[in-house]
């Protein structure tokens, strides 16, 4: 006989249009020897895990072609889970791994691999997957003693909800106001829980684990208890307020006695909190001398109720007293924040702006601004005199500080009071802006002292500085077109761009420096000539047209750091110089006239 029989089945379907199909075994063969050209499995074996864990099925199929075959896991009810992984073991065998993800309850069956080939295909047995719920007590643990530091617990884990055997019993507690802090293995019916805080709430549960991984169930039911305390009789009494101060409280309280504490061993404390701004609190406990009949409760913020109670506590327990809730009383108010100080400088004023004090440290009353000039880019101006105050109410918090002298810096201290006086001032610096130099009124004055076909003699005043000293003056020649609109003299835009002349001839400008003059150059009024044909500050001052006309303009500048002012004045016009042809008169020559 031989070792293994093996039966080829070969089915011929015919498909008909009616609905009914038939299926014919054309041949059947019974072999001596494996069949070696359809493939098959070696014998599944079945698969135990616990709850909520990953279930692995290793199927090894044998074949010519196994390498290329096809190949899936099925379900008895026909649902079918693809392949995980692959692994070659020859060229006739190879093996595939199925992987059940978090497998429950409900996917506890029979399952099988299936192959296919173009030879044939495989199928091997039914192997079963077992899942074992991970076991849970169905009761809470029972309390056998209790003291001020330990519980003395029965696990009561007999009845239980899963699957066993047990292999491990822990304790698992915690304060029923924290998180889990202690895990116990116990391998006794009861155990007693040490070193816990006297007077505590605890939360006691059981844990149970079965063999393999994922094998610990939930924790069981909890035991919700309390470590005993012998209490104080009663609380202290209403504590007496003996001093009230801005920034601190002196507090008196009874004598306490044993009949009181029920120890030798007690502490006396005082706690308080209060707010302190934008919801914030602050709270502490201070310890105190128990023999001391009074303590002072220091570094508190003025004006502010603080809530005040005493604690008395012993190893067994504590008593609290009431809060008593007390105001400190005023105090100077804090700096105004230098951040919320604000200056807008403007050439004869400065606009101020600030903020009320972080720490008030009472009812603000009135705010108090002292200022005086330090120093000045203007030497004329005095910046030795007396400082001046200006007095706000509470609700006013900007001041407009008007006739002041332009480019000069104001020193400012500002500060805050309460009825108990002003608090720490708050320093700014803050300059004014500098005013454009005043040039003499050349309204309804011609300056022109001299004219000639190709120069203008004219008559420069020196300015008047405002804030800053004379930085430069500049003569500037706009050229005459009968199409541009004409400047006013008295709301006229100065030149600030200089202008060379032969910038003005290569790109088209309408004017252009014909000189530059030092401050120093011009201490009392002088003639200048425009067209003189000389270089001025690198400025060339070029021989005017005879046949165009010209409007001369004066500017003053002041300049300091990045500050710069100029005023400006047209202070002659030169009109188109043509030749004019006359009679003949004896002793006459042709002359050139002025239009």
């Amino acid at each position: 006989m031989p070792e293994e029989l093996v039966d080829t089945v070969i089915f011929e379907a015919e498909v008909s249009d009616g609905r009914n199909g038939y299926i014919a075994i054309d041949d059947i063969q019974v072999l001596s020897y494996p069949c070696d050209k359809s493939p098959h499995f070696l014998r599944l074996g079945d698969v135990e895990v616990n709850a909520g864990q990953n279930a692995t099925f290793q199927c090894i199929a044998t074949g010519r072609d196994a390498v290329n075959n096809k190949l899936w896991l099925q379900r008895r009810n026909g649902e079918d889970i693809p392949v995980a992984q692959t692994k070659n073991i020859n060229h006739r065998r190879f093996a595939a791994t199925f992987k059940l993800q978090e497998v429950t309850k409900t996917d506890q069956d029979l399952y099988r691999c299936v192959t296919q080939s173009e030879r044939g295909s495989g199928v091997s047995n039914f192997a079963q997957l077992i899942v074992r719920e991970p076991p849970r007590p169905i009761a809470p643990p029972q309390l056998l003693g209790v003291g001020p530091t330990y519980l003395l617990i029965q696990l009561n884990a007999n009845s239980i909800i899963g699957d066993g055997p047990i292999i491990l019993k822990e304790v698992e507690y915690r304060m029923t106001s924290g998180t889990w802090t202690e895990t116990h293995a116990v391998n006794a019916p009861t155990y007693k829980l040490w070193h816990l805080d006297p007077d505590t709430e605890y939360e006691i549960r059981v844990l149970l684990t079965r063999p393999g991984e994922g094998g610990t169930g939930q924790p069981g039911p909890p035991l919700i208890t309390r470590t005993k305390c012998a209490e104080p009789m009663r609380t202290p009494k209403t504590l007496k307020i003996a001093e009230i101060q801005a920034r601190h409280i002196a507090v008196d309280w009874e004598s306490l006695g044993y009949n009181i504490t029920r120890c030798h061993t007690f502490n006396v404390t005082i706690c308080y909190h209060y707010f302190c701004g934008h919801n914030e609190s602050k709270a502490d406990c201070l310890d105190m001398d128990p023999k001391a009949p009074q303590h002072v409760v220091d570094h508190l913020p003025p004006y502010t109720n603080v809530s005040l109670k005493m604690i008395l506590t012993n190893p067994e327990g504590r008593k609290e007293s009431e809060e008593t809730i007390i105001q400190t009383d005023e105090d100077v108010p804090g700096p105004i924040p230098a951040k919320s100080v604000k200056g807008t400088p403007f050439e004869d004023k400065i606009f101020l702006n600030w903020k009320e004090p972080v720490d008030p440290n009472g009812i603000i009353t009135q705010y108090e601004v002292s200022y005086s000039s330090i120093r000045s880019f203007d030497p004329a101006v005095p910046v030795a005199g007396p400082p001046q105050t200006v007095s706000k109410l509470w609700n006013s918090t900007h001041h407009v500080f008007s006739h002041l002298h332009p480019g000069t810096t104001y020193q400012f201290f500002i500060r805050a009071s309460t009825v108990k006086g002003f608090g720490p001032a708050t320093t700014i610096n803050v300059t004014t802006n500098i005013s454009a130099p005043t040039l003499p009124d050349y309204e309804g004055v011609d300056a022109s002292l001299n004219e000639t076909a190709t120069t203008i003699t004219v008559l420069l005043r020196p300015a008047q500085a405002k804030g800053a000293p004379i930085s430069a003056y500049q003569i500037v020649v706009e050229e005459l077109h009968p199409h541009r609109t004409k400047r006013e003299t008295g709301a006229m835009e100065c030149y600030q761009i200089p202008v060379t002349y032969q910038t003005a001839l290569s790109g088209g400008a309408p004017y252009y420096f014909a000189a530059e003059l030092p401050p120093g150059n011009l201490p009392e009024p002088a003639p200048f000539t425009v067209g003189d044909n000389r270089t001025y500050q690198g400025f060339w001052n070029p021989p005017l047209a005879p046949r165009k006309g010209y409007n001369i303009y004066f500017q003053a500048m002041s300049s300091v750091e990045k500050e710069t002012k100029t005023q400006c004045v047209r202070i002659a016009t030169k009109g188109k110089f043509v030749k004019v042809k006359s009679p003949p008169v004896a002793g006459c020559s042709d002359m050139s006239v002025n239009d």
